[in-house]
């Protein structure tokens, strides 16, 4: 059969327009592999990888000055498998890691001085006569050297013995009254339910290895006992967990963050992913003297309505990510949007892990200029409000300029759909919220101090795994509220638990905040102080 010319013009087209379609797809395809790539190299280095997102040393000499790069900025090849190339790279990093000193490790140099002391004091043998004329010894000096020794937690049991004293003349029976229990038809006192909490949420200890400790000691407990304890101690500190979010929402700024924690359903129900919402005050970067407290929630999923009804009664700046959930809080003018540099950085960091680490890429260019912010952000931090603004203003206002325009420049060279164009496209989306630090002290360029606020809730989920159930999550929330705050405050978490679970029961509920871990620590300061006095006098 003898095609016309018209015939084969139209073939032609046909043909071309399907080689031109296949060309799209297999575009597609392979933007779609690169950014699998870049999220399965996240996962792996989330799993298996140091999550430290330092650039080397030597990566950084390559780059000079304020984002300019020395090196040609290039692409490697987007399976980034190929090894040719990068041999001399590699070599030089190796050579820079071996001219590092290695670190020397630290030890005791002085045993500390609070912890009691058993002296223990060693005579020679044969008495206090002398061995080589056997006349009376007496003492010229001493040695003494000292070692650190630890003893096991021990169990005990309290007897609470209460005597039934009758009148001899009317016959009156007169008893103490039975001392109130941390929780009321509970055996176990303050000091072993405070060590069970500071195991599970401080310590991250799983219920069944500490079921497994104390039966070392012949003490049988079942887990389902200890989580009833861990859930009785929760109800009874909640009024003061709510005292700490009451002075978490004071503040002017507060940090905030979330995490997936696994809840079981109950019989017949599927197990979900719930989520720990976390609250953070602590404005000590910006030299403001407040405590800093952390106020965890939790809730049964991810849906916006849950920031809504922890924030309902805050006013002020919210420093967290770009979830969209927050996006009802913003829009009535009653709580500003501060965005996160470490989240949109962690996005080009991504890619230049992908990369291989390689000096002269795209993504190293941004990290190296997103450096010199976080460099400002070093000098300035616990310096006052007003100082940070004027550095920011003068300094990191035209890095960030400079930025926006990189930014754009290279968004236009590269694919709309390739991993650095969404890399770039989530801080150009959010610059107002990644911004609006330059004009207000208060704020942080980024908020890592919510997601250190999460460090404990992701190591205790690599232990224990999940919750019980959704009332555990609660549970959870009270704990981590209550320990986290001792840590921001650097307050004895043992120490502290136990001093409140031997008064809360008994504590009037209008002076809860007399219970607070900074109220505690400095009423134990004022006790220490006064029996200094007492000593001296």
């Amino acid at each position: 059969m003898v095609m016309t010319f018209a015939e084969l013009v139209a073939s032609n087209a046909a043909l071309s327009g399907e080689v031109r379609r296949s060309h799209e797809a297999l575009k597609f395809a392979q933007l779609t592999i690169d950014k699998m790539k870049v999220e399965l190299a996240y996962l792996r280095r989330m799993k298996y990888g140091r999550s430290s997102e330092k650039l080397e040393h030597a990566q950084l000499e390559l780059v000079g000055g304020q984002g300019q790069a020395t090196a040609p900025v290039v692409e490697p090849p987007a399976d980034g498998d190929s090894d040719d190339g990068l041999k001399s790279n590699v070599t030089s990093l190796d050579k820079e890691r071996k001219k590092r000193e290695p670190k020397t490790r630290p030890g005791l140099r002085e045993l500390p001085a609070h912890l009691p002391r058993r002296t223990v004091v060693h005579t020679p043998q044969g008495g206090c006569g002398c061995k080589a004329c056997g006349a009376g010894l007496r003492e010229i000096g001493q040695d003494v050297s000292e070692v650190l020794d630890y003893e096991p937690g021990t169990f005990h049991v309290v007897r609470h013995v209460r005597p039934k004293l009758a009148c001899a003349g009317c016959k009156t029976v007169t008893q103490a009254l039975a001392p109130t229990r941390p929780v009321d038809r509970c055996m176990a006192g303050a000091g072993l339910l405070t060590h069970i909490a500071v195991s599970k949420f401080a310590d991250h200890v799983p219920l069944y290895r500490l079921c497994q400790i104390y039966g070392r000691d012949g003490v049988e407990m079942s887990r389902s006992t200890i989580t009833d304890m861990i859930g009785n101690c929760a109800l009874l500190l909640t009024p003061l967990a709510e005292a700490i979010g009451r002075h978490v929402l004071k503040a002017d700024k507060v940090h905030g963050d979330d995490t997936p924690i696994r809840a079981l359903g109950g019989k017949g129900e599927k197990a979900h992913t719930g989520r720990l919402w976390v609250y953070v005050r602590d404005d000590r970067p910006s030299g403001d003297k407040a405590p800093p407290a952390v106020w965890f929630q939790y809730s049964a999923d991810r849906k916006g309505e849950h920031p809504a009804r922890h924030l309902k009664n805050f006013s002020g700046i919210l420093q967290a990510d770009a979830y969209s959930g927050y996006n009802a809080i913003y829009k009535d003018g009653w709580i500003l949007e501060a965005g996160c540099w470490s989240h949109a950085r962690r996005k080009l960091w991504d890619i230049h892990v992908k990369q291989k680490r390689l000096p002269g890429t795209l993504a190293h260019e941004g990290l190296v200029r997103i450096g010199e912010v976080f460099k400002v952000e070093a000098e300035v931090n616990g310096r006052s409000a007003l100082r940070r603004r004027r550095t920011r203003q003068a300094r990191t206002a035209p890095v960030l300029k400079e930025l926006k325009s990189w930014m754009n420049e290279t968004l236009a060279q590269v694919s709309a759909k390739s991993p650095m164009a969404l890399a770039i496209g989530y801080s150009l989306s959010n610059w107002t919220a990644l911004t609006n630090f330059v004009g207000d002290g208060r704020i942080d360029a980024h908020n890592n101090t919510a997601e250190r606020a999460l460090r404990g809730v992701a190591i205790g989920r690599k232990n224990y795994l999940h919750v019980g159930s959704d009332a555990g999550g609660h549970t959870a929330a009270v704990m981590y509220t209550l320990l986290g705050t001792c840590r921001l405050n650097q307050i004895n978490p043992q120490r502290y638990l136990r001093h409140v679970l031997e008064r809360i029961a008994d504590h009037p509920i209008n002076r809860i905040d007399e219970l607070l871990p900074w109220a505690v620590a400095a009423k134990w300061e004022d006790d220490a102080g006064a029996k200094d006095t007492l000593l001296a006098a």
